[in-house]
């Protein structure tokens, strides 16, 4: 049996699934059900944290919805009847997480960059639907660099109407450290722009992973400037409801990355609750 803590574990296939994949998440407090809309491993970001393997290519390069859907069908009645339990990889889960929280749409790239995220997303909500699933969550794991456009603005709306969560990635307070950690030709300003405008319609999470660059953590400086931003855009009438403090879990793609330590992420996490009154909550590395 594995030795690796269950939340290390993100497999992104079980069984024969190409799409859908179930997780332990620490984030979620249960299993949560991936949605991978980027097969073909395509991201618009380069964060040097990312933990998805792009030396080796992918062999489904293009979503099959139908398929996707008896995925995703099968997969969710798997978690409901216990069976995803018989399996090695979840045999361990305690019996507190042996709950079904939500169907999150990530996987290896911005799910919002698939050109029908809109189809998608109504469509798992139809097989929510048809499994009277009513009370769990369908989750977006988002860049926010997309959420601007006319078809992510309509999938939006359709989460909005089932239970809907938008945890959208903001770890920067600065131009500088933005492009340094995420590594795209983004401009920070339109990051901080969709969320703000997407946290005018609904109450946003915000997820933010902090870690060490080259031994050195993120300096105050920079830390004080993330705080300030999150300020700025509820100071807009953006709605925040939690800040997800986090760091590196897995084995990222840069090698002089590393997670922070516990007492780390733990000052992060004060120090918004200390500058913004906005929840925070503390995730740990794996080897913290």
């Amino acid at each position: 049996m594995s030795t690796h803590p269950l939340h290390t574990l993100h497999p992104r296939r079980f069984e024969a699934n190409r799409f859908v994949y179930p997780v332990l998440s620490r984030r979620s407090g249960g299993i949560s059900i991936g949605v991978n809309l980027n097969p073909d491993k395509v991201c618009n970001f380069d964060c040097i944290y990312c933990q998805v393997d792009r030396t080796s290519q992918s062999e489904t390069r293009f979503t099959d919805l139908p398929q996707l859907l008896h995925e995703l069908e099968d997969t969710l009645g798997l978690v409901t009847s216990g069976e995803l339990y018989e399996a090695p990889q979840f045999a361990t889960t305690p019996p507190q997480l042996r709950r079904l929280n939500d169907i999150a749409f990530s996987g290896d790239g911005e799910p919002t960059s698939h050109r029908n995220f809109d189809e998608v997303v109504a469509a798992c909500a139809e097989v929510k639907r048809k499994l009277r699933l009513h009370d769990v969550k369908m989750v977006l794991i988002t860049n926010a660099s997309l959420l601007h456009r006319p078809h992510v603005a309509r999938g939006l709306q359709t989460l909005d109407a089932n239970q809907g969560e938008i945890w959208a990635k903001l770890e920067a307070g600065t131009e500088a450290y933005f492009h340094l950690v995420d590594r795209t030709p983004i401009p920070f300003r339109q990051i901080l722009d969709n969320i703000t405008i997407a946290a005018k319609i609904r109450p946003l999470v915000i997820q933010a992973l902090f870690m060490r660059v080259a031994g050195e953590p993120p300096t105050s400086a920079e830390l004080e400037a993330f705080c300030d931003r999150l300020n700025e855009i509820m100071a807009a009438g953006g709605k925040l409801t939690m800040v997800q403090v986090y760091t590196v879990a897995r084995k990222p793609t840069e090698s002089y990355v590393a997670p922070l330590s516990d007492t780390e992420v733990d000052a992060i996490r004060d120090l918004v609750i200390a500058r913004t009154a906005i929840p925070a909550i503390s995730y740990y590395g794996a080897t913290s």
